[in-house]
């Protein structure tokens, strides 16, 4: 029950985020302290932050080297805008991002968060075909059960009905296609189709009002989809036959969390625009970025006409700094590389979690993973909806009572998300794996699945 002081004033005065504030809001973990690869509540109580917050904390809790660089910029300039003017973070930042991106990824527009920086996008791509004159080309597919953000340009472009729901009617222009998830299509089915049903959708709507694909390298919400093989050279190709631009959105899959500092390097493919935050300054401070090709910002190069957007704080001083210092680290204790040589550690042992009858899928990429729970392992049957929110609930408490932070989600099928810090290894991951497996045996019997 709450009873501490902090959890009596949230009750009373904290809005929480994606969260029910009813009556029934019993239990409310005030986090007060981390370390490594945990977290620890006022209470005293160690979690093991098997979700890095919220696939964030990348370098892991409590690195002051982080603290320092904010703290040292905050006194030597606080504050100033990139408005008509710029600061030596924000100009060394957007050189050092460019210079870790693959191709002509060159230019660099700071954001305050993902998304914030797909609302950028969003607007980015419908000045630049006015700019190159395709004043027409105004919508963007993006792919159903896909999460972009929240702002109404960017919950339009999202893909998940409860979500975008109360806020209708969203942005014109936003279109949807089925996601790349594998796992229980029907036998024979051709997974190249995925792809095609991006060209069938530019068809539909007409080549000349599509402005933009926007993907996920490996999509989050649905449970850490990864794309089949050939998926998105396919895509390329249908953008570039169609003049559209690829977005990637790597708000969650860059720097580090796959293995490299570039989601979309993982999958070989060349997007037009990259949008990230999250693990740019692994959370220690709020920042997001669009990247875009200098052929994306060459019409507004060529006209001088400015891009219309922009933000008091985006590349903030002390965000850019923290992010500098951030990257340092990653390339220091080569995290990307410690990611590709344990993510064989992480799947292994979580492919052993196949033991218990309701684990149907494990998959992801990196330190990026999901099981997807089942009815029936052998028909791939999936829960009802009405047992998968069951699952949620009871899971999700029971995980977090056992001291491992994670995510049980229902959207796009009964999901267990799990992304460590990129400092996580094998001890880690047994650890999270002797949670899982009590818990999800728990919740089998509780579902009568034997």
């Amino acid at each position: 029950m709450l009873t501490s002081d902090s959890q009596s004033l949230a009750l009373r005065h904290l809005w929480l985020h994606f969260t029910p504030m009813g009556d029934k809001l019993t239990e409310l973990p005030i986090i007060v302290r981390g370390e490594g690869c945990y977290v620890y509540d006022e209470e005293g109580r160690r979690y093991l932050d098997g979700l890095s917050s919220l696939f964030c904390v990348n370098v892991g809790h409590g690195r002051r080297e982080l603290a320092a660089a904010a703290a040292a910029q905050a006194e030597e300039l606080a504050f100033y805008s990139n408005w008509s003017a710029a600061h030596p973070r924000a100009v060394e930042l957007a050189a050092k991002i460019s210079s870790l991106a693959p191709g002509e990824l060159n230019r660099v527009f700071f954001a305050t968060s993902g998304g914030d920086a797909n609302e950028s996008a969003i607007k980015l791509v419908r000045q630049y075909h006015k700019l190159s004159g395709s004043p027409l080309k105004t919508k963007i597919i993006a792919r159903r059960e896909a999460y972009h953000g929240t702002s109404l340009g960017a919950l339009s472009l999202t893909g998940i009905t409860a979500i975008r729901a109360p806020f209708e009617p969203l942005l014109p222009g936003a279109c949807h296609v089925p996601n790349a998830k594998t796992y229980g299509l029907p036998e024979g089915y051709d997974v190249g189709e995925l792809a095609e049903a991006v060209r069938e959708r530019i068809l539909f709507e007409g080549p000349e009002t599509v402005a933009a694909v926007i993907m996920e390298p490996v999509q989050n919400s649905g449970g850490c989809i990864p794309p089949p093989e050939g998926y998105f050279q396919r895509v390329r190709e249908i953008c570039d036959e169609f003049d559209v631009l690829l977005i990637s959105d790597e708000v969650i899959c860059a720097w580090g969390r796959l293995g490299y500092f570039f989601g979309h390097e993982r999958y070989g493919y060349s997007p037009d625009i990259v949008t990230t935050a999250k693990g740019l300054t692994s959370a220690y401070i709020p920042i997001g970025a669009v990247i875009a090709t200098d052929r994306v910002f060459e019409p507004f190069r060529a006209s001088s006409y400015p891009f219309l957007h922009g933000n008091t704080f985006g590349g903030h001083p002390v965000s850019t700094a923290v992010a500098l210092a951030n990257i340092e680290l990653m390339e220091q204790e080569e995290l990307p590389q410690r990611v590709l040589h344990h993510e064989d550690d992480l799947r292994t042992r979580l492919e052993s979690l196949y033991e218990v009858p309701i684990v149907g899928d494990v998959r992801g990429a990196g330190y990026f993973y999901a099981l997807e729970l089942v009815r029936d392992q052998r028909t791939k049957e999936p829960f009802s909806r009405r047992d998968t929110a069951k699952l949620r609930v009871t899971l999700q408490r029971d995980l977090m009572k056992a001291g491992l932070i994670c995510r049980v989600d229902d959207r796009g099928g009964s999901i267990v998300e799990l992304a460590p810090p990129l400092i996580a290894g094998p001890e880690e991951f047994d650890e999270i794996v002797g949670i899982l497996r009590p818990a999800l045996t728990r919740a089998a019997d509780r579902m009568g699945i034997a």
